[in-house]
C-alpha cells in the first residue's frame, strides 16, 4: 500500500526568481556552448543565403537576376551543395532520369509518380473514333534549351511534351482505319512513324524520346459491337472452312488405311499362299527322299535274298539247308512223324533221315 500523498506546494515569486539567477548564470559561464550554438547559427543563415543544393537525379540551371551578366547560364549543375548568393542568383532544378508521360483516362492506367493526361480521341479514315492509351518515355538532354523554350519547373510537360503528342499521334494513327487497328505490323509501324516524329520535334527542345508505346485502343461501343459481329462472321467462316478441310484430310486418311488393309490382306494372302506352297513343296519332297529310301531298301533286300539263293545253289548248300532246318527244329520238344508206310521215317536210320533231307 502506498503513503498518503501529500499536496504540492506552488512555489511563489520569491522562490523562482533566485533559481532563474542561478541558471542564467550558469548559462554564462559556458561560453564553449554559445560559441557551437552561435556557429550554427551562423552556418545556417549562410548556407540559406549562398548555397543551394542539386538531389539526386536532377541538375541545375543558374538565372542571375541583376548585373550586367544577368539572364539564364548554358552551364549546368550536377547533384551536390553549389555556390549561390541568394536574391541575386538561382538554380532551376529539372529531373536527370528517365520520364514517363501517360495519356488515358482510366486511374489503373497511369501511375501516381508519373505526369498523366487524357488519352488520346483519334478520328480513323473510315470516320469512326477510337481512344488510344499511350506511353511516352523520354529524358531531358539539355536542360537550357528547355528552360529557354518552356521555362522553369515541370512547364516543359505542358507547353512542350504534352500537345506534341497528342497531335502527332492524333495525325499519324488517323490514317489507319478501323479495321487496321486490330492489324498489329500496321499499328506498330504507324507508332513508330510517331515515334520518330515526336523525337525529331521534341530534340530541337532538348528533349530526347526513347519510346512511344501505344498500350491499349478502345473504339466506339456501336462499332465495337459491329466489329465483334464481323469478326465472329469471319471467324465462323474460317471455322467451316478449318471443317471441310477436315472432312477432306479425314477421308484422305479412311482411303489411305483401306488401302493400307487391303494391302496388308493382299500380302497375308500372299504369305499364306507361300506357306503352303513351301509346304507342299516340303512334304513332296519328303514323300520322294522316302520312296528313294524305300527302293533303296528293297532293291538291297532282293540283292540279299539274291546272294543268299547263290549261296544256297553252291557247294556245301546241303549243310546250310540242315543248318536252316536244326534251326527251324531248336525250339521244338517233341516231334510226332509216321515210323511206317511209304512216307514212314524211323528216327533210327539217320542215312535215311539224311536221304529225306536231301543231304549229300
Amino acid at each position: 500500500m502506498t503513503g498518503p500523498i501529500e499536496p504540492r506546494i506552488p512555489l511563489s515569486a520569491a522562490d523562482v526568481w533566485p533559481r532563474v539567477q542561478r541558471f542564467l548564470r550558469w548559462l554564462l559561464r559556458r561560453r564553449a556552448l554559445w560559441a557551437i550554438v552561435g556557429g550554427w547559427v551562423l552556418l545556417r543563415i549562410i548556407t540559406s543565403l549562398c548555397a543551394t543544393y542539386v538531389p539526386p537525379n536532377r541538375v541545375g540551371i543558374k538565372q542571375v537576376y541583376f548585373g550586367g551578366n544577368a539572364g539564364i547560364r548554358q552551364g549546368t549543375y550536377g547533384p551536390g551543395v553549389h555556390f549561390v548568393l541568394s536574391g541575386v542568383e538561382r538554380l532551376h532544378l529539372f529531373p536527370a532520369d528517365l520520364q514517363v508521360l501517360n495519356l488515358s483516362d482510366s486511374g489503373n492506367e497511369v501511375s501516381e509518380n508519373a505526369r498523366s493526361a487524357p488519352a488520346i480521341k483519334i478520328q480513323t479514315s473510315d470516320g469512326y473514333n477510337v481512344r488510344l492509351d499511350v506511353s511516352v518515355l523520354y529524358r531531358i538532354k539539355d536542360p537550357y534549351r528547355v528552360f529557354v523554350e518552356a521555362g522553369p519547373g515541370r512547364a516543359f510537360e505542358d507547353r512542350l511534351v504534352v500537345p506534341r503528342a497528342d497531335r502527332i499521334l492524333r495525325r499519324t494513327l488517323g490514317e489507319l482505319n478501323s479495321e487496321q487497328f486490330y492489324q498489329g505490323p500496321l499499328r506498330i509501324q504507324k507508332a513508330r512513324a510517331a515515334h520518330d516524329q515526336l523525337a525529331t520535334e521534341l530534340g530541337t527542345f532538348g528533349i530526347e524520346v526513347n519510346a512511344v508505346l501505344v498500350r491499349r485502343y478502345v473504339y466506339d461501343e456501336k462499332y465495337q459491337q459491329l466489329i465483334e459481329l464481323r469478326k465472329i462472321k469471319d471467324q465462323t467462316v474460317f471455322w467451316q472452312q478449318a471443317e471441310a478441310k477436315a472432312a477432306i484430310e479425314q477421308r484422305k486418311r479412311d482411303t489411305i488405311v483401306a488401302e493400307g488393309k487391303a494391302n496388308q490382306e493382299t500380302e497375308l494372302s500372299r504369305g499364306a499362299a507361300e506357306i503352303e506352297k513351301l509346304r507342299a513343296e516340303a512334304d513332296l519332297y519328303e514323300r520322294k527322299r522316302a520312296a528313294e529310301g524305300k527302293l533303296l531298301v528293297e532293291l538291297a533286300e532282293a540283292k540279299g535274298t539274291a546272294l543268299e539263293n547263290a549261296a544256297l545253289q553252291g557247294a556245301g548248300s546241303e549243310n546250310l539247308v540242315g543248318l536252316k532246318m536244326a534251326e527251324v527244329l531248336r525250339g521244338v520238344s517233341v516231334l510226332v512223324v509216321p515210323s511206317d508206310g511209304k512216307d514212314g521215317s524211323n528216327p533210327l536210320d539217320l542215312a535215311g533221315l539224311l536221304r529225306k533231307f536231301q543231304v549229300k
